[in-house]
């Protein structure tokens, strides 16, 4: 019987050797592919979005993202064992996760960026689509239209001061394009039609124009009207019940039919609507990383900036970042956003 027994003790020591080796080989598999590629091994990356769209609708979408991630980073030097991919419940909850580095990184507006920029980094700026005409001077809108699309990508866009066919319209545009500077007179006896205050082209960065120009702003001319979308401000334009109105700078392509078969004008919105004020540019959304995350360091940011960009030269890539209407990126810097900084401190300001 003790013969059995022994023989039993050294079967279970076997089975129990086997298994350590087994849990062993198990546990140091994920790290011999990095020992044998010399890559670092980061276990997690985590990643916050917006929710400018259906929280759902953008986790459904993005879920590519985190094996197009994890092989582009693998290329670049880092094995990553998971990517989280989260959607915030709103803007400032994206914002704060970054600050506090519990998340990594962040896809999200220019504007929550420069919020919590004292825990936040930027590295990206994502582009779209240019326009033909980038110009400071309202004149060389006027003289080269229509505005038309550009095969160059941007990472901002400008916001413009549109006069319409209305007398005092047609007067504005007349002193801009005979080269005269437009005084704050000029520009206080036309009728304006602005967007909600939290309009970036609609109203945010045309205050902050007026605020740089004319020590002014929207709330100390005589006459605005608040359009309930980009829409009716055209339609109003159109109807000579505003002299100018502010939007975004292909706001015109976008109106150009309706000009005609909505507002009922017979001449075309490029003959009839002359640009008489260009903002700064409005940069586009970021992707920003934490200050405070565990593992950022200038070499991990170099390498996400490079994995982002390349991502979104692919099909798949540029599917994925659709879902944002991003088309691309290009590597940022904090000073990008010093016009954001400006215009948040005047909307402070003004509230």
């Amino acid at each position: 019987m003790s013969k059995k027994l022994a023989l039993l003790f050294s079967i279970f020591a076997l089975i129990a050797i086997l298994a350590a080796c087994g849990n062993s080989d198990s546990s140091d598999e994920a790290n011999t592919s990095s020992e044998e590629s010399g890559n670092t091994k980061i276990d997690e990356l985590s990643i916050g979005f917006v929710p400018s769209r259906d929280p759902e609708e953008i986790t459904t979408a993005t879920e590519p993202l985190k094996q197009l991630l994890t092989e582009e980073m693998a290329k670049l030097g880092y094995d990553i064992g998971n990517v989280d991919i989260t959607v915030g419940t709103n803007y400032e909850a994206v914002g704060e996760s970054l600050s506090a580095g519990s998340l990594d990184v962040g896809l999200i507006p220019g504007g929550t960026y420069v919020l919590y920029d004292d825990g936040a980094e930027v590295i990206l700026t994502a582009t779209r689509a240019g326009l033909s005409i980038d110009a400071d001077d309202p004149k060389e809108w006027n003289e080269n239209k229509p505005t038309e699309a550009s095969d160059e990508q941007a990472t901002s866009y400008r916001g413009l001061f549109i006069a319409g066919p209305s007398e005092t319209g047609q007067a504005l545009a007349d002193k801009v394009n005979n080269g005269e500077a437009l005084t704050w007179e000029d520009l206080n006896s036309a009728s304006w039609a602005v967007s909600s205050s939290s309009s970036p082209a609609g109203y945010i960065y045309p205050a902050l124009w007026l605020d740089e120009n004319y020590d002014k702003t929207i709330t100390d001319l005589d006459s605005v009207v608040q359009a309930d979308s980009y829409s009716s401000a055209f339609a109003r334009l159109a109807a000579g019940q505003t002299d100018v109105l502010v939007t975004y700078a292909d706001a015109r392509r976008d109106n150009a039919d309706a000009w005609k078969a909505e507002f009922g004008r017979e001449a075309s919105i490029w003959d009839e609507t002359n640009v008489i004020g260009v903002t700064p540019g409005i940069y586009n959304d970021t992707i920003s990383v934490s200050k405070n995350s565990d593992i950022m360091d200038e070499d991990l940011k170099a390498a996400l900036q490079e994995a982002f960009i390349n991502i979104a030269k692919t099909d798949e890539g540029k599917e994925v970042i659709s879902i944002y209407s991003h088309e691309g990126y290009q590597k940022a810097e904090s000073s990008d956003y010093d016009n954001e900084r400006k215009a948040q401190e005047l909307v402070r300001e003004l509230n």
